[in-house]
């Protein structure tokens, strides 16, 4: 990555600052941080920013085109379809392996993409952090379009709570104090004035509804949404006022519809110079690529890793009874890039867009990064390793 960024770092690590960092995490919201943040952010140089940022141009291209919703109907379960589905997504994040060319030069490879929001209020906390314990260079920034953290904050608040009052805005999850990403609720609570509020919680009343404050009932008028289907499955017997394929009025900011359609999904619609090959597994009809050691098999309505097989054969392939629910995609090398004491560490970037109602198109607002040494990249495969997990981005000016 940025050589001289990475020195500097390097030189003024300490494992004291680390905990220093991790402590004041701690005090800030106790108990909130339930994934490893890695020891280091990640320094991209100018040339490897643009180029994300061009792949996810080409990406947004597509997404933003007029046939986008009709290519991906099929993508959104019918039992799972739910009204009033905004024109369009109000999150994109793209994630992308750092990887390097024939020639030595670093570029990226799309590894996925999701309609749904990601970490956007803590990426902000996080690097702010950083930066009061490390010397991160002057021409580097965490975020775009915004000058500061008090920009970037508004910039949220915009997409998030509107023009509604805060009040009247949910975070939306099912047992959000349960989360792993419950840190990022929390903040959200504090810097947008936003509440996390347990799907159990929800009062439907005809077509409104109401969550419980203080004893008051409060009338939703917008929900930010962190809920995903498949979360709800793991809880069968709940009974609910409330279904998330209920009817009711009120804005959706990550609409749910568009979890599903941008999503792996996606990707088989995409082409491009960082576009590994993908195909929908039931394309193949049987005939299947000769190398498969070269690929990986994903299952479309999955997340965090889950039910990704990165060994591969045809008897495998042939076992699977609804193939248009996976892709097969040309395996990407992770180039170990981040430079740690005791070796290199691979690398994967996330490009974090916002897109209010009324704007024309999407906002990169902030990025996340993961840091690997196992060989896949989330953080339930890098439990025993340090300089490895959740991090921040800040990119060359």
């Amino acid at each position: 990555m940025h050589q001289e960024a990475r020195k500097q770092f390097n030189q003024s690590f300490s494992e004291e600052k680390y905990q220093q960092l991790t402590n004041k995490i701690q005090t800030d919201y106790p108990d909130q941080l339930d994934f490893r943040v890695a020891e280091t952010p990640v320094f991209i140089p100018k040339d490897l920013k643009n180029k994300l940022i061009e792949a996810c141009d080409e990406i947004i291209e597509t997404i933003v085109s007029d046939d986008f919703k009709s290519k991906t109907d099929r993508a959104i379960p019918a039992d799972q379809n739910v009204p009033n589905e905004n024109g369009h997504t109000s999150f994109i994040a793209i994630d992308f392996a750092v990887c390097k060319d024939e020639n030595g030069t670093l570029v990226p490879k799309l590894i996925e993409l999701q309609g749904f929001a990601s970490l956007y209020t803590y990426q902000g906390y996080l690097s702010e952090t950083f930066k009061k314990y490390f010397p991160i260079p002057e021409n580097f920034q965490y975020s775009f379009g915004s000058e500061n953290f008090e920009s970037y904050i508004e910039d949220l608040k915009k997409l998030m709570v509107g023009e509604e009052n805060p009040e009247n805005v949910i975070l939306l999850e099912i047992f959000p104090e349960k989360q792993k990403t419950r840190v990022d609720f929390a903040l959200t609570e504090k810097l947008l004035g936003v509440k996390a509020v347990c799907y159990t919680k929800l009062i439907k009343e005809g077509r409104n509804l109401f969550y419980d404050k203080d004893g008051q009932k409060i009338q939703i008028k917008r929900v930010y949404n962190r809920l995903i289907f498949d979360d709800l499955k793991n809880y069968p017997d709940l009974e609910t006022s409330y279904h998330f394929t209920d009817d009711v009025d009120v804005d959706w900011v990550g609409h749910p519809n568009w979890f599903f359609r941008i999503s792996k999904f996606t990707m088989p619609f995409l082409k491009g110079e960082y576009i590994p090959e993908t195909r929908f597994l039931a394309d193949y009809e049987n005939n299947f690529p000769a190398d498969l050691e070269n690929y990986v098999l994903k299952p479309l309505f999955s997340f965090a890793g889950t039910g990704v097989k990165l060994h591969v054969n045809k008897e495998m392939l042939n076992e699977i009874n609804d193939p248009e629910n996976y892709i097969l995609q040309r395996k990407v090398v992770y180039e170990p890039v981040v430079q740690a004491p005791d070796g290199l560490v691979k690398c994967e970037v996330r490009m974090m867009y916002g897109w209010p109602d009324n704007e024309a198109k999407p906002q990169l607002l902030t990025s996340l990064s993961r840091l690997s040494r196992g060989e896949m990249i989330g953080v339930r495969f890098n439990k025993d390793f340090t300089w490895v997990g959740g991090t921040a981005c800040f990119f060359e000016k």
